[in-house]
């Protein structure tokens, strides 16, 4: 549902700024503002859940989802949308590491294969969002897009209310570290917030005070050990460490590699935007084709050489991409460089994310939870800016001697380090770690 939404808001945009009669500047912040609201969520996950256990914040996640929905199809003006929706994002931040935290708890060792059915509809909804957004938008007004979420939202309020467990005893109370949360929240909003703006002074600024933040959360945490917003300790157990960085550097050179390819396609190769979609689409072919197997996959190979070899596929991937941005487009060979980046990063995350479960006490998956998903969040928009910000540097060199697919080929062979990058830090997962129990008692 938070999928397919963000989705359809991105497609919007354009009659949201005829309709409130707002600028594209401040309407943007309809998308923005909940990423903002994602992050700063996030943090609270462990301790909400210690306080009043994992059923209640999912069911209180959903509901306050889908009663936001409807304020955002009620709003006014752009002021107010974009206020409903940063409370949209407060109680929609929750759903993804909420989910993945039942799941995580109940699925022991086979959370490969129950997290790789699961993936299929969050993979099908941006398929879906631009088609139900286009349909919507041609028959009724934009605020149809948010009234979508209610019944969807209704009918999982219900579901969770029959079939998810009462957990609160399983629960071990928390006090909120206020000085964790004053540290950590702004951190991670300055942090997105300066990566949008870093070519300005005050993003640069805002990336400075970002990284003091953090320093300053290190160092409070490490005091407060387990009473911490987020317990450092965690990040004791090697394979947690490790499984961290890999969902670091798997989101962030998925979303970097998205925001390449079009630019590359329609900039440096000419092709249409509507062509560029259907190029694109065997990334998602090579993601859908592996996703339903990854539970096979983990049974039958090593957690180390499965997530060893999906990097290895990306790798190789990204370099045929460098290649075809020196040499000019290949259909052919674009295909097939898309599908080993699709295929090669879905056999990545989910064996890389077991492994980490694995590797500590049932107790702490909220906190692990977390952990895990600050990491993967905040991976897209450093890669991002990082390629985006090089891309620009190389760009800016164009003259009568240097040809502009020089500085796509140069990006592109920055984002193939990463995934080097990215195959290094999967060589340190234990190669025993798929045959452990579920976890440390």
């Amino acid at each position: 549902m938070a999928q397919l939404d963000a989705t359809i808001v991105n497609v919007s945009l354009p009659d949201l700024v005829t309709t409130l009669h707002a600028p594209f500047s401040s309407v943007q912040w309809v998308v923005s503002g909940y990423l903002l609201a994602l992050a700063l969520t996030l943090p609270l996950n462990g301790w909400l859940v210690s306080r009043i256990g994992g059923r209640a914040v999912y069911l209180w996640c959903f509901g306050a989802f889908t009663l936001t929905s409807g304020l955002c199809a009620l709003a006014w003006s752009a002021p107010s949308l974009i206020g409903f929706r940063l409370l949209q994002g407060m109680a929609g931040g929750l759903l993804a590491p909420m989910a993945q935290m039942t799941v995580a708890r109940v699925a022991g060792r086979q959370m490969p294969r129950v997290a790789s059915a699961m993936t299929a509809p969050v993979l099908l909804a941006p398929l879906l969002g631009p088609v139900v957004a286009g349909a919507i938008l041609s028959v009724a007004s934009w605020r149809w897009i948010f009234l979508l979420n209610v019944p969807v939202g209704l009918a999982a309020f219900i579901l969770a209310v029959l079939f998810l467990p009462d957990d609160r005893h399983d629960e071990r109370r928390r006090r909120l570290d206020l000085t964790g949360l004053g540290y950590l929240a702004p951190a991670l909003i300055t942090l997105l917030y300066g990566m949008d703006h870093v070519t300005r002074p005050y993003g640069s600024a805002t990336l400075g005070a970002s990284l003091m933040l953090f320093v300053l959360y290190i160092r409070s945490a490490r005091r407060k050990g387990d009473d911490a917003l987020i317990d450092l300790h965690l990040l004791r157990a090697p394979v947690f460490s490790v499984s961290a960085i890999i969902m670091f550097l798997t989101n962030g050179v998925s979303f970097a590699g998205q925001m390449l390819l079009p630019v590359w396609l329609i900039h440096a190769c000419g092709v249409s935007p509507e062509r560029t979609g259907l190029f694109m689409a065997p990334l998602g072919l090579g993601m859908m084709c592996v996703y339903p197997l990854i539970g096979r996959l983990s049974d039958r190979f090593d957690t180390r050489d499965l997530t060893g070899c999906g990097a290895l596929l990306s790798l190789v991937g990204t370099v045929i991409l460098v290649v075809l941005a020196y040499s000019g487009l290949n259909v052919a060979l674009l295909t097939i460089a898309l599908l080993l980046r699709g295929g090669g990063g879905g056999a990545i995350g989910i064996p890389a994310m077991s492994a980490g479960y694995a590797s500590i006490a049932r107790a702490d998956i909220p906190m692990a939870t977390t952990a895990l998903n600050i990491m993967q969040r905040i991976g897209g928009p450093t890669l991002i800016t990082a390629c985006a910000t090089f891309l620009g540097w190389q760009l800016s060199e164009v003259g009568p001697s240097y040809v502009a697919s020089e500085a796509y080929a140069k990006t592109f062979g920055l984002l193939a380090l990463f995934h080097g990058a990215l195959l290094l830090a999967t060589r340190f997962i234990q190669p025993s770690e798929k045959k452990r129990q579920f976890g440390p008692n």
